[in-house]
């Protein structure tokens, strides 16, 4: 086979050799160290395998560590220079630490061997080194059992198993209790293991140690857990892991020792305080792995006041540098702190919105690179739904609140399972006593968390931050029994598939389905960083909105003008809708005027509360769009009344003759299809008093607030146009009936008439449209519909979800836009509706408008506006500016 080691090309470096700007050649964690050793931060020294490294060997295999060994070895030989230890030494042994490290932060997904290097002999000189015995067959234990699950893939459980036996007879309950003596028996124990499942010994030569540690770390990149963090985190697969070989420094030499995790801000809120956790004689896989409840990093005051001021100077250093918020792992080694890891930091939607915008405050970045910072996914995330603080409540548990928002679904104890079931869109709470790296497949199905060990940066509660679910760590009330299925706390039993409600924020425990709250939106942060999102868009974002007080939240949520209000949501109120029925069963012209003339009242007066409202904003006003048999009862219920009439022998009263009209009516708007039949502006072109009778309560609320000085943008569209002929007419008669209204407030007022494209046809001849409409608005519902040939309610339920696992959609068209199909249409109606109007105003009032990619999209053909549901408006502000900055298309 060829050589895939290029001529020339370097792939080990040493720690000062590289920088920050390396990440991609030597891995998020590599760079990172060498840019702190620059900064003179007490980081042990090593070396870093590269990233093209990886790649190769993924081509060549083992070969490609036999080319790179002299190097290897080399850097080796650099390390033991610089501690004065020697690698398999047997009075003063140097012991490494074997990491991985991705471009791109994928914390826990790849693997990690702590102090290679031990064996029969040097465990004894580190024992005679430090005068501490039991610190050295500890290590010894730990890194047999770490290596021979990482690197020779033994199941951890047999070890774990050895583990437990003893301490039972021992009557402890942590490992850092086990005596010198029980771990000399625990080291043969799992000696034997490695003998009984590999067929070979544990190795005893470091440098074979070293090798096989090596390989093992390029392997994990492709290990099955890293393989769907990638999927769910869109990371390329193509990437690789540099592997950062480091000297050890020990965190469980005594109670002068320590290791913690630590973040420069709050990762849950974003406040600016220290946050992280530690623990007392302790190695790292301690605190992340949720084995021992960690203390909070606040307790390090008491504890060791200089260190806890030492790592204060060293968080504001590294976030000043780095320009975000630091998660940085630490270690304490009698005394002297070393720092040996530092990334920007997971972080909840709320704490990312708050980070971002503080730090623009205080001058550390600026509001583009702020903008930049938050994505459109993690808006979403902050509408999730939160406990009724006014709901009274009793919780059976109470946690650590490692991830916010509330979830409510069955618990599940099975990791597959809650894959699953989370996959057909049952949810279902994922019960656990702790997690590990290989569970990313059912924690990101979950719609929650629960724990009964770890802490705020264990495993469970990082990955929970960072999919966005609801999540409660460490709650030590909870007794789990994985075999039965079931978990305890005090008198209370909780199985399988029994509901429960877990509260992320407050950390509580909850059965049954607690009542649920929608979050408020108005958050002063929330506001300042989406108004610098709006510096950058191009796009503005208006909303849906047929009410006052949806028009007020859309005002306060930053809507530039409300893009679709639907009248006909306004005919259904209790006191409207008898006479709507008697707008449509009138027989006779002026009948059916005194039924208008009556709802066009009741309509004016919503007019000018949502004007005034939106007051110097623009508002498009929808006439009349659904079919009049949608106001009517249905027909079935009004034959058996009056059949029970007639029974009665009151056929022949007035009531029975009103309602043997309105069934005559009800059949003969009879429809087979009514999205397709006399809707939109079909019933304006023959029945030409409704729309006109709308446009005149439109024009009075007008002029009311016009004459009040209020100033008011108002403009109306006309649903479901397919042909200019119809535009034509229909703006002749709303033009008529406007001009009327204006001419009796002695105003001389007139707005701008525009359409609803929703059709394909009208896409089509958008050009002809154009001549007598003023804007177009994309009504991307019906659309999709239309074009597509679907009925959304009935695809819905029937095939839409297998046709998107199937690949045949790519994305649900009616959440995503069909860019292809839909797409096409619209973007021909912008270039012929623009060759016709070149101030043609255009937007999209369809459920695409607050969908992140489809807003992408109305920015690249030239949309001036999208409108959303109220509660999407943060969403679309931010994906408008994204879009602009060129970070969605």
């Amino acid at each position: 086979m060829m050589s895939v080691v290029k001529t020339g090309v370097k792939y080990v470096y040493r720690f000062d050799e590289g920088n920050a700007g390396m990440v991609d050649l030597l891995g998020g964690k590599g760079a990172n160290l060498a840019e702190m050793k620059s900064l003179g931060l007490p980081v042990p020294n090593g070396f870093i395998i590269s990233t093209e490294a990886c790649r190769a060997y993924m081509k060549e295999g083992l070969g490609l560590l036999d080319q790179l060994w002299p190097k290897i070895v080399e850097h080796m030989h650099y390390l033991e220079h610089l501690s004065g230890k020697t690698f398999g030494g047997e009075e003063n042994p140097l012991l490494v630490s074997v990491r991985s490290g991705a471009p791109i932060s994928m914390p826990g997904m790849m693997d990690t061997i702590l102090n290679l290097g031990l064996n029969d002999r040097t465990v004894l000189a580190l024992a005679e080194n430090t005068r501490d015995p039991r610190f050295a067959h500890d290590c010894y234990r730990r890194f047999i059992q770490m290596f021979a699950n990482v690197v020779l893939g033994i199941d951890i459980d047999h070890f774990e198993k050895v583990l437990r036996e003893h301490k039972e007879q021992l009557n402890i309950k942590f490992d850092h209790q086990i005596p010198e003596e029980n771990l000399a028996k625990i080291i043969s124990r799992f000696k034997e293991i490695v003998k009984s499942e590999s067929g070979e010994p544990f190795p005893q030569d470091p440098w074979v140690q070293l090798k096989m540690a090596i390989e093992a770390v390029f392997r994990s990149w492709n290990n099955k857990r890293a393989v769907t963090y990638r999927k769910i985190a869109n990371i390329p697969d193509d990437l690789g892991t540099a592997v950062t070989v480091m000297e050890m420094v020990f965190g469980n030499l005594g109670s002068d020792c320590g290791t913690g995790v630590l973040f420069s801000r709050n990762p849950s809120t974003g406040d600016r305080e220290l946050f992280g956790e530690f623990l007392i004689n302790a190695q790292g896989e301690d605190v992340v792995a949720g084995i021992r409840t960690p203390q909070p990093i606040g307790a390090l005051k008491e504890a060791s006041p200089h260190i806890y001021e030492e790592l204060k100077i060293v968080a504001e250093k590294l976030e000043r540098h780095f320009k975000d918020m630091q998660d940085i792992e630490f270690t304490v080694e009698r005394g002297k702190l070393y720092i040996l890891q530092t990334r920007n930091g997971k972080r909840t939607a709320k704490a990312a919105v708050r980070i971002a915008s503080d730090m623009v405050k205080e001058g550390i970045i600026d509001a583009r690179t702020a903008v930049t910072r938050v994505t459109p996914k993690e808006i979403e995330q902050l509408l999730h739904r939160q406990v009724d603080p006014s709901a009274d409540l009793s919780s059976i548990a109470e946690g650590i609140a490692a991830s916010p928002g509330a979830a409510t679904g069955k618990v599940v104890f099975n990791v597959d399972e809650a894959e699953e079931r989370g996959k057909s869109g049952e949810p279902v709470i994922l019960v656990r006593p702790e997690t590990t790296p290989e569970d990313i497949h059912g924690l990101s199905r979950a719609a929650g968390l629960l724990t009964s060990r770890g802490g705020q940066t264990s495993h469970a509660a990082l990955v929970a931050r960072s999919l966005g679910i609801p999540c409660v760590v460490g709650c030590e009330a909870v007794n789990i029994d994985l075999i039965g299925e079931r978990f305890t706390v005090g008198e209370f039993t909780v199985k399988k598939d029994d509901v429960i409600t877990i509260d992320g924020t407050s950390g509580k425990v909850y059965t049954g389905e607690a009542p649920l709250i929608e979050p408020s939106m108005h958050e002063e942060y929330l506001h300042h960083f989406l108004d610098m999102a709006d510096m950058f868009a191009r796009l503005q974002v208006w909303a849906n909105c047929d009410t006052p007080e949806e028009a007020r939240q859309a005002r306060k949520l930053g809507a530039k003008g409300v893009g679709l209000c639907r009248t006909e949501h306004m005919f259904r109120e209790s006191d409207r809708l008898s006479i709507m029925q008697q707008v449509i069963v009138a027989e006779k012209a002026e009948d059916r005027m005194d039924a208008l003339e009556k709802l066009a009242r009741l309509q004016k007066d919503d007019f000018v509360e949502i004007f005034e409202v939106m007051q110097g904003l623009p508002i498009i006003v929808r006439l009349l769009d659904p079919p009049l048999n949608e106001f009517l009862p249905k027909g079935k219920d009004v034959a058996k009344k009056l059949a029970q009439l007639r029974s009665e022998g009151r056929g022949e009263s007035s009531e029975a003759q009103r309602l043997e009209i309105l069934l005559r009516r009800i059949e003969g708007l009879q429809e087979s299809n009514p999205m397709l039949g006399f809707r939109g502006c079909r019933i304006g072109v023959l029945y030409p008093e409704i729309y006109e009778a709308q446009a005149k309560a439109i024009a009075q609320a007008a002029c009311e607030l016009i004459k009040r000085g209020v100033d008011v943008k108002v403009k109306i569209m006309v649903p479901l146009v397919a042909t200019g002929q119809e535009m034509c007419m229909l703006r002749t008669n709303i033009e008529r009936a406007v001009a009327e209204i204006a001419e009796s407030y002695g105003e001389n007022w007139r707005c701008k008439i525009g359409t609803m494209i929703e059709l394909p046809r009208a896409a089509i001849v958008a050009d002809e449209i154009a001549e007598y409409a003023d804007f177009f608005s994309f009504g991307t519902n019906d659309l999709t519909q239309t074009t597509l040939g679907v009925s959304r309610d009935d695809a819905e339920g029937k095939f839409l979800a297998a046709y998107v696992r199937l690949g045949i959609y790519t994305e649900d068209p009616f959440r995503t836009l069909d860019r292809k199909g839909v797409g096409a249409l619209m973007k021909m109606a912008v270039e012929k509706g623009r060759s016709a109007k070149k101030d043609l105003e255009l937007g999209i009032c369809g459920e695409h408008g607050g969908d992140p990619s489809s807003i992408a999209f109305c920015d690249c053909v030239g949309l001036d506006y999208v409108s959303c549901s109220a509660m999407r408006i943060p969403v679309a502000r931010l994906s408008a500016a994204h879009s602009s900055l060129g970070l969605l298309n």
